[in-house]
Parts: C-alpha cells; sequence; structure tokens
C-alpha cells in the first residue's frame, strides 16, 4: 500500500471512530431526563449531584459538598452521577437526607436553623419550608415591636450596616456634599431677605 492509501484508510478510521462516540454520547443523553423534579423545584437533569444539590434553596456549595459526601458513605450512590439517571427511590433517598442531614452525620454549624424557637432543636429548612420559616420570623419581630421589626417594616437595613451611602429608597438621586451646600447657603439667604423686608410692616403713628 502507498502512502495515500495508508492516509485514506486512516482517515476512515478516524471517522468510524468518531461517529460512534458521537453515537454512545446521544445515546446517553437519551438515558437522561432533562429535568428533574428535586426538593420542590426543576432542576436540570444533566447537573451532577452536588451542582444539583446546590441549586436548591437553602442549600449553599459547603453543604451540597457535605451532603453528596454523606450521600455516597450511606446511601451507596455515586456522587459523578449525574441527577437525571437516578431512580425515583434514590430520589427519595436524596430528599430524605435533606429533611435530617443530622441524623446522617452532617455537622451542626452546616444548619441554616440553629436552636430553632419553637422546638429547641437544630434544623436545616429547605426551598418552601425556609421561606414559611422567614416569613413567620418577619412577622413575629413585628408584633413584638421590636428594633428588627421596625427596621424591617420600613424597609431600612436590619443587621446594623451603614445607611449613609447605600441602601437608599424612593426618589434620592444625588449627594450635596458640604462645601457645595455652605456655598449655596448664603445665595440663598440673600434671596429671601429682600422678601422678608417686604411683609415688614410700619408701625402705627
Amino acid at each position: 500500500m502507498c502512502r495515500k492509501q495508508r492516509r485514506k484508510s486512516h482517515s476512515k478510521r478516524r471517522s468510524t471512530r468518531t461517529q460512534r462516540k458521537r453515537r454512545q454520547r446521544k445515546e446517553k443523553k437519551d438515558e437522561r431526563t432533562s429535568i428533574v423534579r428535586f426538593a420542590g423545584k426543576d432542576v436540570n437533569g444533566s447537573l451532577n449531584l452536588e451542582r444539583a444539590l446546590a441549586q436548591v434553596r437553602g442549600i449553599g456549595l459547603s453543604m451540597s459538598h457535605s451532603l453528596v459526601f454523606a450521600i455516597e458513605t450511606k446511601l451507596n450512590i455515586p456522587k459523578s452521577s449525574t441527577l437525571g439517571t437516578l431512580s425515583e427511590e434514590q430520589i427519595e433517598k436524596i430528599e430524605g437526607v435533606l429533611k435530617d442531614p443530622n441524623s446522617f452525620g452532617i455537622p451542626k454549624f452546616l444548619l441554616n436553623r440553629q436552636k430553632d424557637m419553637e422546638t429547641g432543636k437544630d434544623l436545616h429548612l429547605v426551598s418552601n419550608d425556609l421561606a414559611f420559616a422567614t416569613r413567620q420570623d418577619v412577622s413575629r419581630e413585628l408584633s413584638n415591636r421590636t428594633w428588627r421589626g421596625h427596621r424591617h417594616q420600613y424597609g431600612q437595613k436590619v443587621r446594623g450596616q451603614r445607611t449613609r451611602s447605600t441602601g437608599r429608597t424612593g426618589t434620592t438621586v444625588g449627594v450635596i456634599k458640604k462645601a457645595e451646600a455652605a456655598k449655596m447657603a448664603p445665595a440663598t439667604a440673600g434671596a429671601a431677605k429682600p422678601e422678608a423686608k417686604k411683609e415688614e410692616k410700619k408701625p402705627a403713628a
């Protein structure tokens, strides 16, 4: 065989390999479900387990990392698996871990509701439960007339942040500096003096 024939045969082999790989990828994509209902939210099924957990409200990156480790050790679900390839039973088991992370060895400092006021337990709330609990906390502060409730009521910052230059609401556009305000003050005062003279009345003879 000459060089040209060898090149042609080699290129054909490459094309068949690439086509085979593309078919395998398509088959894998077809096996996955595109959107999965997970913890009360529609999550992309092509995401791996750690990233899919981080999509849920109330779960951050560090919490999702520790949850994936617990799921892999306790439930024997590999962390590299995508959410779309999991069965309904596996998803239910993972949701059970989210409901009670204490029993699966998640450390206390990662939970978002430690020493709950009603139950006194360390909880971790997710999605709609978290939204409802925060709403209840704000309404309790308002009803108790606390300082935090006062700040919530007027839409101002609650945690002691500065409000001179940030967190402005309403029609506030710019800031007048002290030097410019001092320059403008005499001009406005001079314009107001002649008007005051006109208003003065002559004493009766």
